[in-house]
């Protein structure tokens, strides 16, 4: 076996070996950004020993939160993997002078641990992303009875034949087609705000 000390960079089994895990946890962690890594030209992931030993000494360490929200604000978590998108979505929000913080994630892996950590009011969510779809993700939280009750609404360019070919929309969900409408979801997020703010005590 290999000296840790003498390597720089090791693969996906490497780093499973050093941390005591499976593979395929390593996968999740490097999914969800917990771990640096990059891909190589053929597709295999390469992973810093210096993340792997950071990791170790600290698993699990959260992020730095995000900026405290004021009280009676609306806790707003949008999935989206394409930055541009997120971009908009940030610019026409910001603009509609609603009672929410916004938080972005560019994955399912990344979405599920902060719906575990903060349990967003309102999930928006894309399909068609790498490693965890939107699909799974939504339908994991859906199944987790420890979770509170959540608005969820899903924003994709798939089309109804599509979505039902996929096992069509869960129960209680929302649909936005994109490109989005814009005056659609500010009214989803405007009613969204105001059942809220009837719900709380």
């Amino acid at each position: 076996m290999k000296n840790a000390a003498s390597e720089e960079v090791c693969t996906t089994q490497r780093a499973a070996e050093l941390l005591g895990i499976s593979v395929s946890t390593v996968q999740q962690l490097v999914e969800a950004g917990e771990i640096a890594a990059w891909k190589t030209k053929g597709g295999h992931r390469r992973i810093p020993l210096a993340a792997v030993l950071a990791y170790k000494l600290h698993p699990g360490q959260e992020p730095a939160p995000p900026r405290a929200a004021a009280p009676g604000t609306v806790a707003v978590l949008i999935v989206e993997d394409n930055p541009m998108q997120r971009q908009l979505y940030q610019k026409h929000i910001d603009g509609w002078e609603l009672p929410v913080a916004l938080q972005f994630c560019e994955n399912g892996y990344q979405a599920l641990l902060e719906v575990a950590r903060r349990q967003p009011d309102i999930l928006l969510a894309d399909i068609v992303m790498d490693g965890m779809d939107g699909y799974e993700l939504i339908n994991t939280i859906l199944e987790d009875r420890q979770l509170r009750p959540m608005h969820i609404a899903i924003l994709s360019g798939l089309d109804q034949q599509a979505l039902q070919s996929r096992g069509g929309l869960p129960r209680g969900v929302v649909f936005f087609q994109k490109p989005v409408n814009y005056d659609e979801l500010r009214g989803y997020l405007r009613a969204c705000c105001a059942q809220l703010a009837r719900d709380t005590p």
